[in-house]
Formats: C-alpha cells, sequence, structure tokens
C-alpha cells in the first residue's frame, strides 16, 4: 500500500446521514409553525419584513455542524438573520431544550450575521411563507416527516443554494443534512466563530497539555455504526476484518512519517469491539474514557447516553483537530470534518478502493482554541 499526496480539495462523497428517521416535534414544540402565519406579528425581533434562516437539527455534532455552516452562508448571502434550533438532540433526553447552548458558548452575531440560539427559542414564531413550501402545510399534517420528504427537502435547499438567488419566503428551514452545500471557508468560519461551553473547553485543553502537547500525535477516528444502519459509510465496512488491516496499514503509514516528538496514538470510535482490537495492537493507545452502548445497539449520539456522550464527543471532535495526523475512516463520516479542515496532515481512504491511501497535507489553518 503506498500514499497518493493530494493538496487540491477532496472529492465530494455524496452520503446520506443516519439518523433522518426520527419524528418531527409536534408543532405545539416547533417555533417553525408551519400554517400560523397569524402568529408572525409575535415576532420577538419585531420588524414584519425581518427574514430568517433556521437550522434545525437533531443528529451527530458533524452533522449539525457541516449543515450549520450551509445555512449560515445563505444568511449570510441574503442578509437574513441565523436562527439556530437543536432541539430534539439525539444528545438530549429533554426536548424542548435546545442542544446548541447547551454544548456551545452563545453567539449574536457570526461574521456579520445576526444570530439567534437561546432557549428561548421555544417562545419565538416566524414569519411565512416558508421554504421549503412543505413548511406551509396546516400544522396537522407536520407532526410526522417522512425520509422522502426530508431528503426531497434537502435537493430543494441544494438547488437553492446553488442559485446563488433569494427566496421570496420570510423563513428557510434548513432541515436537512446539508454536507457539501457550502464551500470550505464556510465551515472555517463556523469552527472559529463558535466554541465549546468554558467546562468543555477547559477539559479539552487539561487534556491537550497532559497527554497531547509531549507528543506528535496520531489521531485515529473509526466510525463503525455498532449495529446502526450506516448508509453511506458501508462501503467501507463490506469486509470488516479487510476494513481492520486497512486501518492498521494506515497507522503504520503514518508512523513513518517524519514526527517532531515521540509518537502517541490518539483513538475516537463508537464501538467497543474496535477499541478492544485496536489496544491489542497498540497497548499504549490514548483514549477518553466514555461510555458505550451495548455491543449492535447503535451509536455514541443516543440521548440515553445523557449530555456526557455530547461532552465526550465534542472533547474527542475537537481534540482530533489537535493532532498532528489524522486518520479518517471512513472519510464519508463528518466528525472528523474539523480535524479534515485544520490538521496539518490527514490520511484518508478511496471510496471505490479503500486499500489505495490519501494522504492531505499543508492543510492546516489557524486553530482558534481558546
Amino acid at each position: 500500500m503506498k500514499f497518493y499526496r493530494r493538496r487540491s480539495p477532496e472529492p465530494q462523497f455524496q452520503t446520506v446521514t443516519p439518523g433522518e428517521k426520527r419524528p418531527e416535534m409536534s408543532v405545539s414544540m416547533s417555533f417553525v409553525q408551519p400554517g400560523a402565519r397569524e402568529k408572525a406579528i409575535e415576532m420577538v425581533s419585531g420588524a414584519m419584513n425581518d427574514r430568517f434562516v433556521v437550522s434545525r437539527r437533531r443528529t451527530g455534532f458533524g452533522d449539525c455542524l457541516w449543515s450549520l455552516a450551509a445555512a449560515w452562508r445563505f444568511a449570510k448571502q441574503t442578509g437574513r438573520t441565523l436562527a439556530i434550533d437543536w432541539r430534539g438532540s439525539c444528545y438530549l433526553d429533554e426536548p424542548f431544550t435546545n442542544a446548541f447552548p447547551v454544548f456551545f458558548e452563545p453567539v449574536e452575531d457570526i461574521a456579520g450575521v445576526p444570530v439567534i440560539c437561546d432557549d428561548d427559542i421555544n417562545k419565538r414564531s416566524f414569519p411565512g411563507p416558508f421554504f421549503p413550501v412543505w413548511w406551509n402545510k396546516p400544522s396537522i399534517d407536520c407532526v410526522y416527516r417522512p425520509d422522502e420528504q426530508i431528503f426531497r427537502e434537502r435537493d430543494q435547499l441544494d438547488q437553492l443554494f446553488q442559485s446563488q438567488s433569494d427566496s421570496d419566503a420570510n423563513t428557510v428551514v434548513c432541515d436537512a443534512c446539508l454536507m457539501w452545500r457550502c464551500d470550505q471557508e464556510a465551515e472555517r468560519e463556523i469552527f472559529r466563530s463558535i466554541k465549546p461551553r468554558a467546562a468543555i473547553q477547559a477539559r479539552i485543553d487539561a487534556i491537550y497539555r497532559e497527554h497531547f502537547e509531549p507528543y506528535s500525535v496520531i489521531g485515529i477516528h473509526v466510525r463503525h455504526g455498532n449495529g446502526e444502519d450506516i448508509m453511506g459509510h458501508a462501503p467501507y465496512w463490506a469486509d470488516a476484518e479487510r476494513a481492520f488491516r486497512q486501518v492498521c496499514n494506515a497507522i503504520d503509514k503514518a508512523r513513518a512519517l517524519p514526527h517532531a516528538k515521540p509518537v502517541r496514538a490518539f483513538l475516537c470510535t463508537d464501538s467497543a469491539l474496535i477499541l478492544e482490537q485496536m489496544s491489542a495492537i497498540l497497548p499504549d493507545v490514548f483514549t477518553i474514557p466514555k461510555q458505550f452502548q451495548a455491543p449492535h445497539a447503535g451509536p455514541l449520539h443516543n440521548a440515553a447516553l445523557g449530555a456526557e456522550g455530547g461532552f465526550s464527543a465534542l472533547t474527542e471532535m475537537y481534540l482530533l483537530a489537535r493532532c498532528d495526523t489524522v486518520i479518517r475512516f471512513p472519510p464519508t463520516s463528518a466528525f472528523t470534518r474539523y480535524a479534515r479542515l485544520f490538521a496539518p496532515r490527514v490520511i484518508e481512504f478511496e471510496l471505490n478502493d479503500p486499500s489505495r491511501l490519501i494522504l492531505v497535507e499543508d492543510n492546516s489553518q489557524e486553530l482558534v482554541t481558546s
């Protein structure tokens, strides 16, 4: 196995994010109230001509942040206010709680775009008409959105964003996976502008000082699924034994690269089985202590694990971005998107031939760590 070096932008994997099958919150729980145009006058912001983009996600942090970047880019281009609504998050068992301020510091503005992100989202009403048009339906019809509708909205939003034009709707609702629907600079802007809560950041910094700073760290992310329908990631796991060998080969290649300090491996995975297998070949591998789901019981982003599951996920995500080299298996996982944008070296696997490793270098940007 040998490296193919790449400095140009990576190909766009057509990935569907799992977790889209959750039933919609009832209209009484949703601040975007389809069919309730008469409530537009209740807008807290006052002016009837205010326009909004709503980033509404309940999935893993990678999907949430990447989709937020796409929504922010459209809000920036069209002069709209950006509302972040992460109620019903897979990291919380409190359906009325907006997960964004639970995990991230409040923000009022992102590069000139006004932002609404607090828990008062429950009290807000936003003005119609709405786009996509489905959100104009009577409230009773909006309790559940089938997968087909979610994918249809994703495609409609994609077409709107690519058109570089605005919508006549006062409120554009982005409630679909919007990976690959914005440029990398938009993603970087989001990661520069929003910061984990102070307690989470303190945990990240403390771990970095003790376990990362003295070493050249190889971050290894293995997205297994643990019995979940991994959809777009599935080709990488067609042969589980082969997949594990490919990760091991990538680690060997990463170790052979030039390093300024002693090398240390850092593993992030959603599978206790992968942790066990990797620890057998890397006895000194470093991991963040966390609770796993039972074998084949599904992914870590699960409300049953409580907010601590989200704290652990953010800790891993932000530490991966501070590694010297990052191995992404599979590279279709949005969890390592932050690391893909900021780590100095990234090793990925070709979709059509996962035995073919791709080394991405000189990709690092300045990280804002405090």
